[in-house]
């Protein structure tokens, strides 16, 4: 069996570049696969690994004064979900493209798996998927705008053309791991909306945390990797159920590629 970590962390890193040889070295001599991406804010990825060699490469991670606190989510995979290790410089580590947009300085309000429920099921709370159109196709939570985007990159322009938003309302957001949701609600916050709540480590964290006779969740999380999506109980599913309105997607050969800018 394979560990599989999803990990990311905003913080200043401005030797980012230097980081990238460091971290591929690393990773390489103890069998790692998977992707990490390195930016002037911060570190994000997905990595794979014996479970004694990929709890060592996340400790020697956090040998790093600023990425001491880092986090992760753990699943298992019984083969190997990348082919190879990749360590990608990057000017944002999840794209958004709003220049004026710092998680760093502001994101809106951590709400615990298990307190998610009661904040979906209220009726004055908006509840806003922020990952892709294919993604949302796997499943979702029940209620949620699907924003139809192909891209993070398309979230901004989604967001300012609806309507539903007029007035502020309180808005709930989620995504995979919950890298997307820091950039969202931040760039939220600064339209000038005040309740803004985010999933803490993601559908993800949900997933593991919730058990699923008590679950709002409907489907499989899709992720950026082999394995395609994974059910309720975090257990790969390898693409057996993907739906029609993704095909197009998970079968294109540079899903890897693409996978790099939406972990």
């Amino acid at each position: 069996m394979y560990l599989v970590a999803a990990l990311y962390k905003f913080v200043p890193l401005e030797d980012f570049r230097d980081l990238r040889g460091q971290l591929l070295e690393l990773c390489e001599k103890n069998e790692i696969c998977g992707s990490l991406l390195l930016a002037a804010e911060g570190i994000n990825g997905t990595i794979a690994g014996a479970e004694e060699n990929l709890r060592h490469v996340l400790g020697v991670i956090r040998q790093d004064p600023r990425l001491a606190d880092l986090t992760h989510k753990e699943s298992w995979a019984e083969r190997k979900p990348f082919r190879r290790m990749k360590v990608r410089l990057k000017k944002e580590i999840v794209t958004l493209g709003v220049e004026t947009v710092d998680p760093r300085k502001r994101v809106g309000s951590y709400v615990a798996p298990e307190d998610w429920n009661g904040l979906i099921s209220s009726p004055d709370v908006l509840v806003i998927d922020t990952r892709n159109d294919y993604e949302f196709a796997f499943g979702t939570f029940e209620g949620a705008l699907n924003p139809k985007t192909r891209s993070f990159r398309e979230f901004p322009q989604w967001l300012k053309a609806q309507q539903a938003l007029e007035g502020k309302p309180k808005v709930a957001m989620f995504c995979t791991g919950g890298i997307r949701c820091e950039k969202a609600t931040s760039l939220l916050l600064d339209m000038g909306f005040e309740d803004v709540f985010h999933l803490d480590g993601g559908i993800l964290n949900y997933l593991e945390k919730m058990p699923e006779e008590n679950s709002l969740w409907s489907g499989e999380c899709f992720v950026f990797d082999e394995r395609i999506a994974v059910d309720h109980n975090l257990k790969a599913t390898w693409g057996r159920n993907i739906p029609e309105e993704a095909r197009d997607f998970v079968r294109k050969p540079d899903v890897e590629t693409k996978a790099e800018t939406e972990a």
